[in-house]
């Protein structure tokens, strides 16, 4: 079995991260979710935990930090292409997300981000693969 990726962020709003997350196309696994927790399918190894606040406490013996405020990680998400970066960002910014800085063109690397409603802060990326040679 592969390795799997399960990342937890904090929300402020259940509801409305379901909607920005499904109107970036993603789906929600119902199995895991309910009125504290949303589990996004981002793809077959990759899966956003969205958590109440009051929930996600409940996992750590430190304070919860606001995400709109202060920085806590950031969830670079591999693109197709740069369309698909654009893409995405785009879909994000339609369902009420934030582009949080200017996009990012190294040439063999493209980059932009964005904030979901809570303010957890993403990274669709790009990568010429002939760069990595």
């Amino acid at each position: 079995m592969p390795r799997m990726i399960f990342v937890n962020l904090p929300s402020a709003d259940i509801p409305r991260s379901r909607r920005f997350y499904e109107g970036l196309g993603f789906t929600i696994n119902p199995q895991f979710s309910n009125d504290q927790a949303l589990c996004v399918v981002v793809s077959e190894t990759i899966y956003l935990m969205i958590l109440s606040r009051d929930f996600f406490a409940s996992f750590v013996n430190r304070p919860v930090g606001d995400p709109a405020a202060t920085a806590q990680a950031l969830v670079s998400l591999s693109c197709e292409d740069r369309a698909g970066v654009d893409a995405l960002t785009e879909a994000a910014l339609a369902h009420g997300g934030t582009e949080p800085r200017a996009v990012q063109d190294m040439g063999f690397m493209y980059g932009r981000a964005f904030c979901d409603p809570d303010g957890n802060w993403f990274e669709p990326m790009w990568m010429d693969p002939g760069a990595v040679q």
